[in-house]
């Protein structure tokens, strides 16, 4: 039986019609099928390779802590130095409230434990969450994601939740003294790139400071550069309670993690000790690839670019059956008529035969904006390969 066969009955699909492109390799922007077809990557991972595949530095990382250990104990018993230093180098550039990270295996763990941690501390039930928001899809964190479509064939769901509505002020009254937590995405990426009005991010920050409640930011999508800046609360001017990372954490590798001030972590060490844990967050070999992924972009400065990189594609991404463009960094949605003509240009893109002037693009859409184009490549992706991708999404176009 050929690979495709196998993955069709042994693996568990997401979807009636999967890809199933079978890929050999990765490095930098590129990625390689099983008949040597090249592909020039737009999704990066969805947000993870931000140093784009196999960056070296990587590489040499992980093989490093092969030649240590592996898995040792569950996080938090051990002093590891991969870990400890990982969550040094995070800490040290976040705010000085943001000083304790509790390493997750994934994002939607890192949403768990987070929840978790804000009933804890509050004593409060109830969490408020936005529509068209996007933190996971594990029972607790199934239950905040702002769409019902994906809510109601799982239900019953966490009790005590509220859907608000993103960058509107009337909502922000919902926000009570019962409220432990409001959840939100700095900038909503699955809805199709939106990005809130300052102001209101503000006052978001205000109405959880004059209620007791502990504002959780998102960033497993928008952090590490993402979106222009290490963290994409940054532009806002505003500090969360709680930071969610994910996806990039890793530097290829599975990984999540919140972070918040120590008092608030310390709330799981008793009544009930082991508050919360897991087998595998803080994985020795995810922790050396992370810090090296870090490492890489910080004196690299690939972030400085992610701006004019996002004028290139937006100077180029200009086309009559185009609706519009969204875009923050290099986290860009491409509006088309409908949902229907997104696919066909996606498939489209990922069918190309491929060459330089004319590259097959691996992209897809976005959850709850499926007639836009998504475009999150790794923050690594050169000036060529911009223009070489504006050419095959615009050729595709023209024969629409």
């Amino acid at each position: 039986m050929t690979n495709r066969q196998l993955f069709l009955r042994h693996v568990g699909q997401t979807s009636p019609a999967p890809l199933c492109l079978e890929i050999v390799k990765a490095q930098g922007s590129k990625m390689w099928d099983v008949n040597g077809k090249e592909y020039l990557d737009l999704i990066g991972g969805i947000s993870v390779c931000n140093v784009g595949h196999r960056h070296p530095e990587v590489i040499e990382a992980i093989k490093n802590q092969l030649d240590n250990y592996l898995h040792v104990m569950v996080n938090g018993e051990l002093v590891l130095s991969p870990q400890t230093a990982f969550a040094k180098l995070l800490t040290d550039n976040l705010p000085s409230s943001l000083n304790a990270v509790f390493f997750t295996a994934s994002g939607t763990e890192a949403t768990e434990g987070a929840m978790k941690l804000a009933k804890r501390f509050t004593g409060r039930t109830q969490i408020a969450a936005f529509k068209d928001s996007y933190h996971g899809s594990t029972q607790g964190s199934l239950s905040i994601i702002g769409d019902e479509y994906w809510r109601n064939a799982f239900r019953p769901l966490l009790p005590d939740i509220l859907h608000l509505d993103f960058n509107s002020t009337e909502t922000l009254e919902l926000i009570t003294q019962q409220t432990a937590c409001v959840v939100a995405e700095t900038i909503q990426a699955e809805a199709g790139v939106i990005v809130p009005e300052k102001k209101w991010l503000q006052q978001l920050r205000e109405r959880c400071y004059d209620t007791g409640t502990l504002l959780v930011l998102d960033e497993i999508q928008c952090g590490f550069g993402r979106n222009g800046t290490l963290w994409a609360f940054e532009q806002f001017d505003i500090i969360p309670d709680i930071l969610l990372l994910g996806k990039a954490l890793g530097g290829g590798m599975p990984m999540g993690a919140f972070i918040a001030d120590k008092t608030l972590m310390d709330s799981f060490t008793v009544d009930p000790v082991l508050g919360h844990i897991n087998t595998f967050g803080g994985h020795p070999v995810c922790c050396a690839a992370g810090l090296a992924a870090m490492n890489i972009l910080l004196k690299e400065k690939i972030i400085e670019l992610v701006k004019l990189k996002e004028q290139v594609f937006l100077s180029h991404l200009v086309h009559p059956n185009i609706s519009s463009v969204r875009s923050s960094g290099l986290m860009i949605a491409v509006e088309f008529e409908n949902a229907q003509t997104n696919k066909k240009i996606i498939d489209a893109l990922i069918q190309m035969p491929g060459n330089d002037t004319f590259p097959a693009i691996f992209t897809d859409w976005f959850l709850f904006a499926p007639q836009c184009l998504r475009i999150v490549p790794p923050l690594t992706i050169s000036g060529e390969e911009i223009l070489q991708a504006c050419k095959s999404i615009l050729n595709i176009l023209d024969s629409f």
